[in-house]
């Protein structure tokens, strides 16, 4: 440890929390001063006596509203005879938003009822969005709209690598980030309590040990190959390890766990390694030319059974090496096996847990396997050598020999310039000199000039000025809108060019910051936005919490499927993103990215016929479909009669996380589609209802049951929105197949997929439902602006934003209402420019 001075752990994290608190008193007294002021007291006087709804409201809500929702009756649990007008208050003030909206929208009053005329209805409309505005806009003035937020654990770990030049994982030993409005990055659900501040103290520790370390001893370099013989040695135990053939390693489908393990891998430290398997290919592939399997890392022993994906492994029936980078901990090994459920399961040729090839030709037995000539392990430094990691702490200073006045002021000189890159804006000499007279204590009590360093690093990591967003009410200034842009689209800091433009105060220039988001969409760190984005609106970080049940899943669902459905939806996305197409391609489109395990869960070949797969041998396809093997994800198109695909909804990565692993619900997926994608709040059902559990036997349709639940009227309300969506995706199990059927086999009661929109439009089936809302651009681009907003900026869409964000949706028309047009609108309007 650098840190060894005399000042003890608790006096020094209490140093660190005075800083803290220090820190945030910045924006509290920025907000302190503008509620305080004149306008402030003015605006909260009439905010407070804005007391009574006009005429045209009290109007209109007594002639069509009090029948439903008056004294004794509250159908949807609205009760307009208690309802106050007292629009301060955060309950009543939502209340009266969804008032507007479902009059707005044209659900209430409701078909069957009276409804005004069109004078009557636009009174009301404009009446109350007028005094719902200037409550809105009051509080938003004084306060702004953001309340102060943190880095996320992700930004965190991505701030530290791009800071300091590192790459250890950091993530994971942060706790999980609360969830509001459907994201992470939403203010209002984040807490920087003691207890997280000595977490992230731990991990400060932790990145800064890793990256002095570095700075003086060098990075250590490691490259090893390791022969097939190599791989195949045997040790003390059961032996799971590869098959040695005429001078290849082969791994087959053996269900032991573990199989395909290599111990003789074991790499000697935590880090980064690149991985060659070379001349990888395919013994028996399948009928499209591929065998599938996944390469891990881990122990590969019981006693700490978790493995880890380095990545697929496609086989092919030509020769070719295959590169990976990952993460791997000391001492783990890799393990390769085929991992395709379709493939048949080959013996063990040996009792208990032991696996022998002495004897057996399993390749002329007619096994699939994966067959390589050795593996390459190589120790990299993603983010930066270790000459860069020096400069990012010490710049051109040599620090072993700083003494004295000297070691002072290179002191004061670095732990300055430190701050500025940390807290990503210029420090005043009096903020700089906390963090320095921390390292200068430190010096005095006999300690060197780098542990002194180290000190005032660990002090700045651990400020809420690094990790919170310093933001005013108002118009953001250049370095906060450099940081927002930055972890909007690079979760991460801003480089060098974003602070030279917010020094010159060139970045609020329209021209300018339009480039810049060109810029930073262009940069592959974007692919780091794509992935957190996609992981929180879409629940892609959810992929791992069902397991498919595999008494119906067994021939069907493997690892590999899994990790080709987030490669398709994070490469769809993308590709939405840098082409600009049309936000109606999340509800169709006439291409998808498949690779050849997807395309045959699927069932589709690039030439519109479909894929052979075990569960469907009488499928031969001819060797004009071979190119679809070895190719990964990329994008294919799809075939006119392929209506079962197309557009992000039938992507089986988004049916999977709307689903149990076992069961489909029309309920959770129609909740999804709505909130997501349509862009209509679906509120929590009413206490006491009970939860609708749909029959796997598949004898009784969730439609059925669904009936009987919407006959309960507190139900019947939601239900209307709710189920449409959900009842058109019902043709996709849990895992995203097509099926026609309920029940494990599929020999239960036929599915019906029709429906009606709260609306009225009828479709039979999600061809026509797709039909339906492919009309509603300005809708869908309404609800994904609404998404990209909340994640971008840390708070939830209010009120006074929706006519920014109308105005966001038409200027993006010009461009068929294209997703890049729409992110780089939203990133120009004043909602994301303001706090």
């Amino acid at each position: 440890m650098y840190f060894k001075s005399q000042l003890s752990a608790e006096n020094f994290l209490v140093s660190i929390i005075l800083l803290a608190v220090a820190a945030l008193a910045v924006n509290a007294e920025n907000e302190a001063s503008n509620a305080n002021s004149p306008a402030a007291h003015s605006a909260t006087k009439a905010k407070m006596g804005s007391s009574k709804p006009s005429k045209p409201i009290v109007s209109f809500t007594n002639k069509y509203c009090s029948d439903c929702h008056g004294a004794g009756v509250q159908e949807g649990g609205l009760d307009l005879s208690t309802l106050t007008f007292e629009l301060n208050d955060a309950a009543t003030f939502g209340k009266w938003q969804r008032i507007f909206e479902r009059v707005e929208s044209g659900e209430m009053p409701p078909k069957s009822e009276a409804r005004a005329d069109k004078e009557e209805h636009q009174g009301f409309l404009d009446g109350l969005e007028q005094q719902l505005l200037a409550v809105d806009n009051e509080e938003v003035s004084a306060k702004g709209r953001v309340r102060g937020r943190r880095l996320t654990r992700t930004e965190y770990e991505h701030t530290l690598h791009d800071l300091l030049g590192i790459d250890i994982p950091l993530r994971n030993l942060l706790p999980e980030d609360s969830v509001s409005h459907r994201f992470e990055t939403v203010a209002d659900s984040q807490q920087l309590s003691h207890h997280l501040l000595a977490v992230y103290l731990d991990v400060a520790d932790l990145a800064l040990t890793n990256a002095f370390d570095r700075a003086f001893d060098g990075d250590v370099p490691y490259k090893r190959f390791y022969s097939p013989e190599d791989l195949a040695t045997k040790r003390s135990g059961n032996y799971r390890g590869p098959d040695l053939k005429d001078g290849k390693s082969i791994s087959w489908p053996i269900g032991l766990q573990f199989f395909g393990r290599m111990y003789s891998t074991r790499v000697p430290e935590d880090g980064w390694y690149r991985i060659k398997l070379q001349g990888v290919h395919a013994v028996n592939p399948n009928e499209n030319g591929s065998v599938w399997g996944t390469l891990r890392s881990g122990w590969c022993e019981a006693n700490a059974p978790l493995l880890f994906m380095i990545g697929l492994v496609e086989a092919t029936q030509t020769p070719r090496d295959l590169v990976y980078e990952a993460w791997i901990q000391k001492q783990h090994c890799l393990e390769l096996k085929p991992n395709d459920a379709e493939l048949a399961r080959a013996p063990t040729g040996a009792k208990g847990g032991n696996v022998s090839f002495a004897g057996r030709n399993l390749a002329e037995d007619g096994f699939s396997g994966i067959a390589h000539e050795g593996i390459e392990i190589e120790r990299i430094y993603r983010n930066a050598d270790h000459t860069e990691v020096y400069k990012n702490l010490f710049g051109d200073s040599k620090p072993d020999q700083l003494t004295g006045d000297a070691a002072n002021t290179a002191l004061a000189e670095l732990v300055k310039r430190f701050a500025a890159r940390a807290f990503r804006r210029p420090v005043s000499d009096e903020v700089a000199a906390t963090y320095v007279d921390i390292g200068r204590s430190v010096m005095q009590d006999g300690d060197s000039f780098v542990e002194a360093l180290r000190a005032s690093y660990r002090a700045i990591l651990c400020s809420p000025r690094f990790l919170t967003f310093v933001e005013s009410p108002g118009a953001l200034d250049d370095y906060a809108i450099a940081s927002r842009l930055s972890y909007a689209l690079w979760t991460s800091m801003p480089d060098r060019q974003l602070l030279s433009l917010a020094e010159k105060a060139k970045l609020r220039e329209p021209k300018t910051l339009q480039r810049q988001i060109q810029r930073l969409l262009s940069d592959p760190k974007s692919n780091r936005f794509v992935n957190s984005f996609t992981d929180q609106w879409l629940k892609l970080s959810q992929i791992d919490f069902t397991t498919p049940d595999m008494q119906q899943f067994n021939k069907t669902f493997d690892p590999v499927l899994q990790e080709s459905m987030l490669q398709e939806t994070r490469a769809y996305v993308r590709e939405m993103i840098q082409q600009d197409l049309g936000i109606t391609h999340l509800i169709d489109s006439d291409f998808a990215f498949v690779n050849e395990r997807l395309a045959r869960h699927y069932r589709i070949a690039e030439d519109g016929r479909e894929l052979a797969s075990r569960s469907n041998p009488q499928l031969k396809q001819s060797a004009e479909l071979l190119p679809l093997a070895g190719r990964g994800i990329h994008k294919v198109t799809l075939p006119a009669d392929a209506t079962n695909r197309g557009g992000l909804l039938t992507q089986a990565a988004v049916l999977k996380v709307t689903a149990d692993g076992t069961r489909t619900s029309p309920i959770v997926r129609g909740v999804f589609v709505n909130e997501r994608i349509l862009g209509v709040h679906i509120p929590p059902p009413p206490p006491g209802v009970p939860a609708v559990e749909p029959d796997i036997r598949g004898a009784t349709s969730i439609r059925d049951q669904l009936d009987k639940h919407r006959s309960n009227e507190s139900c019947a309300a939601c239900h209307k929105t709710i189920d449409p969506p959900g009842f058109a995706l019902e043709s996709y199990n849990a895992i995203g197949a097509w099926r026609k059927r309920y029940g494990v086999r599929g020999d239960g009661v036929a599915i019906d997929t029709s429906g009606e929109t709260p609306l009225g439009d009828s479709f039979a089936d999600l061809t026509d439902w797709k039909q339906i809302y492919l009309k509603r651009r300005e809708q869908l681009a309404g609800c994904f602006v609404e998404q990209f907003l909340t994640y971008a900026t840390g708070a939830p869409i209010r009120f006074s934003d929706h006519h920014a964000v109308n105005q966001i949706v038409k200027d993006a028309g010009k461009n068929d209402f294209g997703l890049q047009s729409l992110i780089r609108n939203s990133l120009m309007s004043p909602v994301f420019l303001k706090k």
